[in-house]
């Protein structure tokens, strides 16, 4: 065992081990081949807005890949067979996307979060910095692919590439096989002997199995639902929305630096790229929009009085407002609005908005990374290819699609589209009574619903016509449903006498509440 305090590689001292982690390395060293490796691959980072893709594992010397659209009784077996899951960033991710995709699955107790496993020795960064300190390679021809190449892989597997399919796969047993060599090069720096138990156990020969390159068998062309999201004519047909023009601005923190404009006119966009404020209000108001929506912050954390540092309220009520405090803790990544590199695009935000509204025109605050995340459309850090794309298969036409254009241009456009959700009402608005909101769009429709109402005689078919209604969507209730309840609070037998005396009393006594007991209470009499 090791003593209380151990020496790392790198000559400093490791933290003691607590009892507790003492005791689920013990159940890994007793029952190597019952430890599950395990990790995931998602749409990105958001366990709000993504979903896991495929999620990857080994044990007991066999490889095991979950693909998204498939059966998961293999992984949810390969679960119930473990004693014990380690994983990387594990608890943070892993384990908290596989809980709320499936609540079902039962993941051992005894979990090893290498991350934290390897603070105790000194190893920090992600796991393949930690690989690249320990000098491990698992990632033959795997050259350049990493956690947002993953989400690409997908993406390319979701239009027909198979083989895009096969290399995410690769991935994400390479990141599951240096697993257990991590955790032997940490063991080590800890003081745990290999021979714990009286035989030597590598935990790299439970993580990396013989089959780790041979493929799942049976793959084939994605499902089409799992590619099938919602077009602009899908959310916003026969809707004011569909018509309305809207501006976006993609804005920078000077005039020096130029920022993306798109005037969306319908589903249709053009864009330019403005310096000045004067051009981007001359340009803007030229366009007579509906609306106007704004990469920026436009206001400033509640209780602050000035953007910069000198401000005397900043210690008090910080550089965050609630909007971008929500994102994060929906894992969705996002700049504080008065960061020191964030002042100057606050300032001029919150200065052209003003300008905007004097003129009479309503402006929204959005945020293009946020919005992608949510429309599933990679955000530009993974190409300005895949971005308009995504734009186009959303629906979306105009010059954009065909020329060169630049990211801010990209991102103008859907600021823009915020706008279109927003007068759609199909969006969120985040904010707080002292905060002007940050708009975000929501995708599941809501629009206004509406009740039908059907009355008649016995056997006039009311049932029967509601049944059909309830086939295609519609929700059935019966008002005898309410009237059960009712005399169900009461211990009342549900029979057409009862139904009879609740309307009775309501067509008599509409609010008199003591009509309804005494009348119940002679019910209840009567029935015994």
């Amino acid at each position: 065992m090791p003593s209380s305090q151990t020496h790392s590689a790198t000559g400093s001292i490791a933290r003691p081990i607590p009892s507790e982690l003492s005791d689920k390395l013990a159940i890994c060293h007793e029952q190597p081949d019952r430890v599950l490796f395990l990790d995931i691959e998602t749409t990105g980072l958001s366990h709000f807005y993504d979903e896991i893709t495929i999620a990857g594992w080994a044990l007991n010397g066999k490889s095991g890949t979950f693909i998204k659209g498939q059966e998961t009784s293999d992984l949810f077996q390969a679960a119930r067979d473990s004693v014990a899951l380690v994983t990387f960033n594990g608890i943070r991710f892993d384990q908290r996307f596989l809980k709320q995709e499936f609540p079902d699955v039962c993941l051992p107790h005894a979990h090893i979060d290498l991350m934290y496993l390897c603070r105790r020795v000194g190893l920090t960064g992600g796991q393949k910095s930690i690989e690249a300190q320990l000098g491990l390679n698992f990632r033959q021809d795997l050259e350049g692919v990493d956690g947002f190449a993953a989400v690409l892989l997908w993406h390319k597997y979701l239009r027909g590439d198979i083989n895009a399919l096969r290399r995410l796969i690769t991935y994400n047993r390479a990141d599951i096989a240096a697993m257990g060599s991590i955790m032997d090069h940490a063991l080590s720096r800890l003081g745990y002997e290999h021979d714990l138990i009286g035989r030597p156990v590598k935990f790299v020969r439970w993580s990396d199995p013989k089959d780790r390159h041979k493929m799942p068998a049976g793959i084939k062309r994605p499902d089409p639902s799992l590619s099938h999201a919602p077009t602009f004519r899908e959310l916003f047909g026969g809707l004011k929305a569909e018509r309305s023009r809207i501006v976006g601005i993609d804005l920078t923190g000077s005039e020096a630096r130029p920022t993306g404009w798109c005037l969306l006119d319908g589903a249709k966009a053009n864009t330019a790229t403005i310096s000045t404020d004067e051009d981007l209000v001359q340009r803007t108001i030229d366009t007579n929009p509906d609306l106007i929506s704004i990469d920026s912050p436009l206001c400033l954390p509640f209780g602050r009085r000035t953007v910069f540092d000198d401000d005397p309220t900043r210690d008090e009520f910080g550089i965050m407002r609630y909007c971008e405090r929500e994102l994060k803790r929906r894992g969705i990544n996002v700049y504080p609005s008065l960061l020191p590199s964030m002042q100057k695009l606050t300032a001029r935000g919150i200065r052209l908005a003003e300008i905007f509204r004097s003129r009479g025109f309503p402006v929204i605050e959005s945020y293009p990374g946020a919005a992608q995340d949510v429309m599933r459309i990679p955000r530009k850090g993974a190409g300005e290819e895949w971005l308009k794309l995504g734009l186009m298969n959303f629906g979306i036409r105009g010059p954009y699609a065909t020329s060169k254009v630049t990211h801010d241009e990209l991102d103008a456009i859907t600021s823009a589209l915020v706008g279109t959700f927003h007068l759609a009402e199909l969006s969120e608005e985040l904010g707080t009574p002292n905060e002007s909101p940050l708009i975000i769009p929501r995708l599941e429709m809501n629009r206004t619903p509406f009740v039908v109402g059907v009355s008649g005689p016995i056997a006039a078919g009311k049932t029967t016509f509601a049944e059909i209604l309830q086939s295609n969507g519609y929700a059935y209730t019966r008002f005898s449903l309410v009237i059960d309840d009712m005399l169900r609070d009461r211990n009342l037998p549900m029979d057409r006498y009862h139904r009879q005396l609740v309307v009775k009393i309501k067509r008599v006594s509409p609010s008199g509440s003591a009509d309804f007991r005494h009348a119940f209470a002679d019910a209840r009499v009567s029935s015994v």
